[in-house]
């Protein structure tokens, strides 16, 4: 990340600025070092105070964003790859959508009863009971009725070991993970196994003709044409389709109707999409999902690895019966070691990896994030694989396989040196749309790609709103 003074030599500022996720996640994507100087600083730290570097993690999330969205655009319809500038403000509002968020003036929900830290016998928890389902096995696993109130299950958790229910939880189905230091975390299993892969992973697992790209007019977006299908939920995978839409791809999100999204977690990261519902147990909508692939250029799924598999959506299985389209995964552990089958939250890696210990405000009690930090980058930097294979895709052939943890994510941000010193702005930019939905207020588009629209699409589109069909193609 560097710029250029006027007499055409890189300046200190710009070079000191930023890069370390961008350099790190950039060389894994395989993309030419050089064009990182086209990333510009903010100017002004990101402010997303920590003691953590978070604010350079989320500029740097968007940064490679950005570009990846500008190579396609100059890969595709010609010309050079132009400047990305970021603008601090608008990087810390996008990564606090969650607290910006209001629907007719309301804001939503970030956390229910039973989600939070509670100290065990010997140490601190994280739950997450956000969805219903999630809520009752907590329940479940601690012997509680429904209704029970916070204190009660305070009461329940200080009687147990914070290891023995975070093992128990896997079995039980509900997500909750022990509070570890960072020293901790270094000395685990998963923690090893994941500093042995990259930040963005990328492979090619079977072949394909390049396809060719949509036929669309030349001053249409970077990813005009272009069809994705969104099979994820909550944060990190809807950032990166979002991502997706805002550079011009139609993407359609499938989610299952029995399990309904939290509505105003859907709004705040549904600008530009479509979303439908289909039941893949049923055999009707499993093979609607299938004709959709068919025609289709990019999948992405946000489930524990394994879990779509019975459904046909394994990578090998999508290679197979659909070469040449891009197989996206984003997921909480990743694919390899011994907790690549776990739930996992973004408040629940911070736990587990020692993040929730480094953030500690009193040196005891666990703190977070000023942001679900590792949703979002892992989103963003998922959408920048998803560009930088599709035009790889487009060039040269293949079915490409690409991915993100957001513990490895948690990873590299613990293994890099510094904080965010910076004071916590309380007037990020926000828009007000009237949409389908209600009036919703949201934080404004964040890539900066050349010729990104001022504003989303649409915003405000229902869960479930939409038939499952794509767009026809212009």
């Amino acid at each position: 990340m560097t710029g250029r003074s006027d007499d055409g030599t890189t300046s200190d500022r710009a070079a000191e600025a930023a890069g370390r996720f961008a350099r790190r996640a950039w060389a894994d994507l395989g993309g030419d070092p050089a064009l990182l100087e086209l990333i510009t600083s903010p100017g002004d730290a990101v402010p997303l105070p920590s003691a953590l570097p978070v604010g350079e993690l989320a500029a740097d999330g968007v940064g490679v964003a950005s570009l990846a969205a500008d190579v396609v655009r100059a890969r595709r319809f010609g010309g050079e790859v132009a400047p990305v500038l970021l603008t601090a403000d608008r990087i810390a509002a996008s990564y606090q959508s969650e607290r910006l968020f209001r629907l007719d003036g309301r804001p939503g929900e970030a956390w229910a009863a039973l989600s939070g830290f509670w100290r065990a016998d010997d140490g601190w928890i994280r739950t997450h009971g956000n969805y219903p389902h999630h809520a009752r096995r907590l329940r479940s696993l601690l012997g509680l009725a429904a209704g029970v109130r916070p204190a009660e299950f305070r009461a329940a958790v200080a009687r147990h070991n914070a290891a023995d229910l975070e093992e128990r939880a896997v079995a039980a189905g509900a997500v909750v993970a022990a509070v570890r230091t960072p020293e901790q975390w270094r000395d685990h299993p998963q923690a090893a196994a994941l500093a042995a892969r990259p930040l963005v992973e990328t492979a090619e697992i079977g072949p394909a003709d390049p396809r060719p790209w949509p036929a669309v007019r030349a001053a249409d977006l970077p990813l005009s044409g272009v069809r994705v299908l969104d099979l994820t939920r909550v944060i990190a995978g809807p950032v990166a389709t979002r991502d997706l839409a805002f550079a011009g791809a139609d993407v359609l999100r499938v989610d299952p109707p029995q399990h309904p999204e939290i509505a105003w977690l859907h709004l705040d990261t549904g600008q530009g999409k479509r979303s439908t519902t289909l039941d893949l147990r049923d055999g009707g909508d499993h093979a609607v999902l299938h004709g959709l692939l068919a025609d289709a250029d990019v999948v992405v799924t946000g489930y524990r690895p394994g879990a779509l598999d019975r459904f046909g959506l394994a990578p090998d299985a999508l290679a197979r019966r659909h070469p040449g389209l891009v197989i996206a995964q984003v997921s909480a552990w990743g694919a390899t070691g011994p907790w690549s089958g776990r739930r996992g939250f973004d408040s629940i890696v911070q736990a587990a990896t020692g993040i929730a210990t480094a953030e500690s405000p009193d040196g005891a009690t666990p703190g977070a994030l000023p942001a679900q930090a590792l949703d979002h980058t892992s989103g963003h930097l998922l959408a920048a694989a998803i560009m930088t294979a599709l035009v790889r895709q487009r060039t040269s052939g293949g079915t490409p396989l690409v991915s993100v943890a957001l513990a490895r994510v948690g990873h590299e941000l613990l293994a890099t040196d510094g904080s965010t010193q910076a004071e916590r702005n309380p007037n990020l930019p926000t828009v007000t749309v009237d949409g389908e939905a209600g009036r919703i207020t949201c934080a404004p588009p964040v890539l900066a790609f050349e010729g990104a629209p001022a504003h989303y699409a649409w915003v405000g589109r229902p869960w479930g709103a939409d038939v499952p069909q794509w767009i026809p193609r212009a």
